[in-house]
């Protein structure tokens, strides 16, 4: 019995020492993330200009495939659409401000696993177009905290022509984490801006959507 008890201890403990380090590396990654992300932000900002006019251009979207992020990723027609703004080799789309939360964040173009240990990625549509999708990790320092959001908080995305798009939170969900479908659809057919990230556990999704306004 008393060796039974020791082994229980022993197991116990090597639990115990497992989450310390986990919960150590996720504080690392996140101080990473942040780190990272605020490199890119300095050097955005000196890319982008002043604030200006951009107009609507017409819809081009790519072919579905197989992966994850591929299948819903449309391609921007670059002859109306901003230029991304290239920071270290990656490609930016802008950047993302949430004030109720103090943070601010540059978006890279194109979507995918790589990308996200970096910033916030642009995994579907435009804002120009007024369905844009934008992804995170669950670090604090990145999307962790937008199940904090209130409705009618600020969302503001300015793109690489300085062109600011300003949006309310309008709907915060908790989809399932297989529910692909439904980050476009939900309450209503489709919001101006939607953002989301795992949860902790990775297996659902928080959406955060918002409809635009104009000052």
């Amino acid at each position: 019995m008393k060796k039974i008890k020791t082994i229980f201890l022993f197991c116990g403990i090597l639990l115990i020492l497992a989450a310390l380090a986990l919960c150590c590396y996720n504080i690392v990654q996140n101080n990473k993330a942040y780190n990272e992300s605020q490199k890119v932000m300095k050097e955005l900002i000196k890319l982008i200009p002043e604030q200006s006019t951009q107009t609507s251009a017409e819809k081009n979207f790519e072919n579905p495939a197989d992966d994850l992020f591929s299948s819903y990723q449309q391609e921007i027609d670059n002859a109306a659409a901003p230029v991304p703004v290239s920071v270290n080799g990656r490609d930016y789309c802008g950047y993302i401000t949430l004030p109720s939360l103090e943070l601010e964040l540059p978006v890279i173009d194109r979507c995918s696993y790589e990308a996200l240990e970096i910033s916030p990625c642009r995994f579907s549509g435009t804002a120009y177009e007024s369905d844009l999708i934008i992804a995170a990790h669950n670090y604090n320092s990145h999307f962790g905290r937008i199940a904090d959001l209130d409705y009618g908080d600020d969302v503001l995305f300015t793109d690489t022509c300085g062109k600011v798009y300003r949006y309310k939170v309008d709907d915060i969900s908790l989809l399932d984490g297989s529910d692909s479908e439904g980050m476009f659809f939900g309450k209503k057919d489709s919001w101006d801006i939607t953002l989301f990230t795992c949860t902790l556990s990775g297996r659902s999704r928080v959406a955060v959507r918002g409809c635009r306004y104009d000052e």
